[in-house]
């Protein structure tokens, strides 16, 4: 599962004016806008602009196009945020439990249940590195419950 974290924040009539795709910048945000990425980019960022500031709800599907052994336009996650008065960007970050799987995806962007745009990009192997994780990490649930730790053996006694 894609971790989703979001932010929104700004000011600007019902819509999408813009959306990018972005790797971290080295400060934890939303750097320039790029159409690849390499397995070890983490997180990728999905920036979204409305062409307004009045309340919407924006939602992202994570689609998988073309990724080996993942059925095509299976979404990987799908997300979503209401925004507030006043807000008109919204910020999606994603990452994968380790690296990325290499192949095509696409994020496709929905403003009150419209559809409004999507991007699709590649993730390629980092140089080096072997390719990609099946499975994605969410931060703000577990995927699966967490068994109890074991307790530890007790030491024997001394005489």
């Amino acid at each position: 599962m894609l971790v989703s974290q979001i932010a929104a924040y700004g000011q600007s009539s019902g819509g999408v004016d813009e959306i990018f795709l972005a790797r971290d910048d080295g400060n934890g945000k939303a750097g320039e806008a790029v159409s690849r990425f390499f397995t070890t980019d983490i997180p990728i960022y999905c920036v979204v602009q409305l062409a307004s500031d009045a309340s919407v709800t924006v939602k992202m599907n994570f689609v998988a196009v073309a990724v080996a052994g993942v059925k095509p336009e299976t979404k990987v996650v799908t997300t979503s945020y209401t925004t507030k008065q006043g807000q008109s960007r919204v910020n999606f970050s994603g990452k994968p439990y380790d690296k990325w799987s290499v192949g095509k995806y696409k994020v496709e962007i929905y403003v009150d249940g419209k559809f409004a745009k999507d991007l699709v990009f590649d993730i390629r192997p980092a140089s080096g590195t072997p390719d990609g994780a099946a499975f994605f990490q969410s931060k703000t649930k577990p995927l699966a419950p967490t068994a109890p730790r074991p307790k530890p053996a007790a030491k024997p006694k001394r005489n």
